[in-house]
């Protein structure tokens, strides 16, 4: 057996290690999509909020008076990103791993959901408490709303941290990226819709196409 058969054998080897113990079959083009409705919704919220797209209009009404009625339409838009989001990531995981003849539920992807799901529910109830008590009397705190958008942003950077170890290696990084812009946001009190963009928009489409390039272009 000469040189080139042994690295072909230890390639092979390394392969199906990775098989069985990390899920691979995540799909960069649900990243893509993922950011891509992220962009529309925070579009939509922003030009709800604004009625334009215009820099000079939200310099005029900044810091912002945040009405309930404005939060709510939030969260409908937001669950909406979510949902769309979740479909599109379900039906290119579950058409990439067909294509590499994986199964798409063995006890890695369990173990994946169940790592991710953790930290996102701990996340989502927090944020739900910073709403609660930034409402009063139909009027909302500004400093304590303004909280919420980058509080999701650090909560979703943990959830894909901790289950980085069990899928692929960008997984992490994006989880990292994600946990810094969230805490930034934190600090700059009013930019959450900018900071939101960022992180579940543009970071996801980055990563999307850089997981797509290198994992699944041919």
């Amino acid at each position: 057996m000469d040189k080139n058969e042994h690295l072909e054998n230890l390639k092979d080897i390394k392969a199906l290690m990775e098989r069985s113990s990390r899920f691979i079959s995540l799909s960069g083009l649900s990243g893509i999509f993922a950011g891509t409705f992220a962009l529309l919704g925070a579009a939509a919220v922003y030009y709800k909020y604004f009625g334009s797209f215009s820099i000079a209009v939200y310099k005029n009404r900044f810091p912002m008076n945040i009405t309930v009625d404005f939060v709510f339409f939030g969260i409908i838009v937001a669950l909406i990103v979510l949902i769309l989001s979740i479909s599109c990531s379900i039906f290119f995981t579950t058409k990439k791993a067909r294509k590499q003849g994986l199964a798409l539920w063995d006890e890695t992807a369990f173990k994946t959901i169940i790592n991710l799901l953790i930290p996102l529910f701990v996340g989502g109830v927090f944020c739900l408490i910073l709403m609660y008590h930034s409402i009063d009397n139909y009027s909302v705190s500004y400093k304590m709303f303004g909280l919420v958008a980058p509080t999701t942003l650090v909560f979703y950077g943990l959830a894909l941290l901790n289950a980085g170890k069990y899928t692929l290696d960008e997984i992490r990084y994006l989880g990292i990226s994600e946990i810094v812009l969230g805490l930034f946001g934190c600090i700059f009190i009013g930019y959450g819709l900018l900071f939101w963009c960022l992180g579940f928009g543009v970071l996801h489409i980055v990563y999307g196409f850089l997981m797509w390039w290198k994992y699944e272009k041919d």
